[in-house]
């Protein structure tokens, strides 16, 4: 422990060294960080180094094939992460120029969400914000944590957590129909029909079905699930070349199930809402903003899309 003897001084500390351990921190792994910053794993080593001399702490240890975490550096992370927001803040405080920003941006988002509007943000981001990288994880069923610990900065769900620091936007309504392969059976066009057919599912987490799910099983309606799986992506191989049927939104008649005939729901189905959600302390960061409304300006692309292949 002498090598991290050192005195703290505050002057030592920059951005880099602060986001470099959030990111050690997320990842678990220096090559797997080095990934994530750009960055070489000497480069990484390099400034761990620095960051321990100045602590005097070793931040992170060895366990099995990876490390992790020293208390001391859990704690330091949640004062990293308020001062990273506070540097972002101050540095774009004057005129905003995207095609300066140089960043890693992570988004939670399910199957359904990441297929439709991430691959269209990127596009966008690569020719308005050159230097910004996205990072995009799972949200599964998202808790208000992932935001306030900065695992993510923004969520795309129709589940938005709750807590009086999280600020969410509805982005779209969208709403059910039931997919199946056509070259094998008929929609089922009657409620009778819908319950005799088997059927594929989404359970994120166990014990909590998708919101659909559980809403029909209050209403009464019982369903015989053959397969679950743990996302949307899943579904399309169980149901083609079967006589499986799913009932999911009907805009991943856009990518994921495009190879899938698709009919009305024969009973009443409630709507699918879908929301951008994320930290209070992002609300007014012009940086922040100006990525939602990039979403925004995606959906509405996206939601125009759909009208043009409808009509």
């Amino acid at each position: 422990m002498m090598q991290y003897m050192k005195k703290m001084n505050h002057l030592d500390i920059d951005g880099w060294l602060l986001q470099l351990l959030l990111v050690v921190l997320e990842t678990g792994s220096v090559t797997r960080a080095a990934e994530r910053l750009g960055v070489t794993q000497s480069a990484v080593s390099h400034m761990l180094d620095r960051l321990r001399a100045i602590t005097g702490d070793p931040l992170f240890v060895k366990s099995g094939r990876g490390i992790v975490a020293t208390e001391h550096a859990e704690a330091l992370a949640l004062q990293a992460r308020e001062l990273l927001s506070a540097m972002q803040n101050l540095a774009q405080s004057g005129h905003f120029d995207p095609r300066s920003w140089h960043s890693v941006i992570t988004i939670a988002a399910n199957d359904l969400q990441r297929d439709l509007l991430l691959p269209c943000l990127m596009q966008r981001l690569r020719q308005r914000a050159p230097g910004l990288r996205l990072h995009v994880i799972p949200s599964g069923i998202p808790h208000p944590e992932m935001l306030r610990n900065e695992h993510c900065q923004i969520i795309l769900s129709p589940r938005p957590p709750d807590g009086s620091d999280i600020v969410q936007k509805r982005l779209l309504e969208d709403h059910y129909r039931v997919f199946f392969d056509a070259s094998v059976r008929q929609a089922p066009t009657s409620r009778a029909a819908y319950l005799e057919a088997r059927h594929v599912t989404v359970v994120y987490e166990p014990r909590r079905p998708l919101d659909l799910d559980q809403w029909l099983e209050q209403q009464g309606v019982q369903r015989e699930f053959l397969v679950t799986v743990p996302g949307y992506a899943g579904i399309a191989s169980f149901v083609q070349g079967s006589d499986l049927i799913t009932t999911a939104p009907s805009l991943l008649a856009q990518h994921l199930f495009r190879a899938l005939a698709s009919a009305p729901v024969p009973l009443a189905c409630p709507p699918l809402p879908m929301y951008m959600i994320w930290h209070l302390r992002h609300q007014h960061n012009p940086a922040h903003s100006w990525l939602r409304q990039e979403i925004e300006a995606v959906t509405a692309q996206v939601l125009q899309q759909r009208l043009i292949t409808v009509q």
